[in-house]
């Protein structure tokens, strides 16, 4: 039940992404035209303390007007290693440097509609740098309790799906028998 993308042409585009439309063959020889999205990759960072408590941001997101935990995040530059960006990211967004970041998993968040590839690492402890240098990403920046995380994800706190997902995978890792 594979489909294949004949080929596709760009139809809009920008420094933050690419729409595309694409010639798709399915299974039963049927063609339709599928737009999709071409973005860069996404580096996130977050570090878990001594305490078990995970270093998160509380943030608005205009375009689904939701507020709700999430992992320090941003665009990879070109050229970057993917680590690098995510210690940048975490220590712009957090004023927090990780220490050595350990990948803990890489997401496709809406592999039907975009090939957007966030890869999520984590360290085991950070060293506070001072107020972030990039203060209107989030409210507030804090160390919740990662024993919550469940119910904070239950309780629709964690609206973004690949910090819902690294948040339980980091639960899973620390606290599963």
């Amino acid at each position: 039940m594979q489909w294949k993308n004949l080929g596709e042409h760009t139809v809009y585009e920008n420094q933050w992404l690419r729409v595309n439309l694409a010639d798709v063959e399915l299974p039963d020889g049927r063609h339709l035209d599928h737009y999709l999205i071409r973005l860069r990759p996404v580096a996130m960072a977050t570090a878990v303390n001594e305490r078990d408590e995970v270093l998160l941001l509380w943030r608005h997101r205009f375009i689904t007007d939701s507020w709700g935990w999430e992992i320090a995040a941003g665009v990879v530059e070109d050229g970057e290693p993917l680590a690098v960006a995510a210690a940048r990211e975490m220590e712009e967004e957090t004023g927090w440097r990780p220490g050595p970041l350990d990948h803990l998993m890489t997401v496709e968040p809406a592999n039907g509609l975009t090939d957007a590839r966030h890869h999520i690492y984590w360290a085991r402890g950070a060293t506070y740098l001072g107020h972030p240098e990039d203060d209107f990403e989030s409210d507030k920046r804090e160390w919740v309790p990662l024993k919550e995380v469940p119910d904070l994800v239950a309780a629709g706190e964690v609206p973004a799906a690949n910090t819902a997902a690294a948040l339980l995978m980091l639960h899973r890792l620390r606290f599963a028998p």
